[in-house]
């Protein structure tokens, strides 16, 4: 059996993965890494709370086969360019590198719809540097999840995704073909896509899943 290790669980996509993780026979033991503890027990869960600056206080804690990343924020809620940047870009990768260290060969990662490290658009660039940055670590697998709006019950009500769902939900049956990746998807969905994509022990190299075939491998059994 293996070790899951999870950084991002309290948010949309990693609450559901986590979840999801916990319910999998493919792992006996799933560790939780945040900064603040999770109101949740379970016997298959181990909690490490700690600073994403500092992650080499906590190395003894992480050894693990696997590691999933499902941290994220907007610019609004961080407050900054340079501080959604320090969400977005330096704790994946200090986290990538502390799972790295620590025995993972293989890391799921959720970035974004559009993610380019040449792109004009800040929020794409940044996911595209840190996915640019992930391969140099040279994980055995290294998936790319890039979901167009995530769609799902959130804690913090944000108004512009609340309009952008009602405009996805109006524009989907437009969106065929090559665009069906621009279609919403429900954050349930990616979170079950990534734990799919985890099955086999094999190493299959880099892999990038933009919305539509996350939707596809995911999207089973609903």
């Amino acid at each position: 059996m293996a070790i899951a290790l999870l950084a991002g669980a309290s948010g949309l996509v990693g609450g559901f993965l986590l979840r999801q993780l916990l319910a999998s026979p493919e792992y006996d033991r799933v560790i939780a890494l945040g900064r603040r503890p999770l109101d949740l027990t379970h016997p298959k869960l181990t909690q490490v709370t700690a600073d994403f600056a500092a992650l080499e206080k906590v190395t003894a804690d992480l050894r693990c086969d696997d590691a999933f990343c499902c941290l994220g924020t907007t610019i609004k809620r961080a407050g900054s360019p340079d501080a959604f940047r320090a969400v977005d870009q330096a704790a994946v990768l200090a986290f990538a590198w502390a799972a790295r260290r620590n025995g993972a060969a293989r890391f799921f990662v959720v970035t974004a719809l559009g993610a380019d490290a040449r792109s004009r658009v800040f929020y794409n660039r940044v996911k595209g540097e840190t996915e640019e940055a992930l391969e140099v670590l040279d994980f055995k697998t290294l998936a790319i999840f890039r979901p167009s709006l995530l769609l799902g019950p959130r804690v913090e009500k944000r108004l512009g995704e609340r309009i952008g769902a009602v405009v996805m939900w109006l524009a989907d049956p437009l969106l065929l073909g090559s665009l069906r990746k621009y279609r919403a998807i429900q954050a349930e969905v990616v979170a079950r896509a990534m734990l799919r994509c985890s099955f086999g022990r094999d190493g299959q190299g880099v892999l990038v899943f933009p919305s539509d075939e996350i939707e596809d491998l995911g999207g089973f059994g609903r």
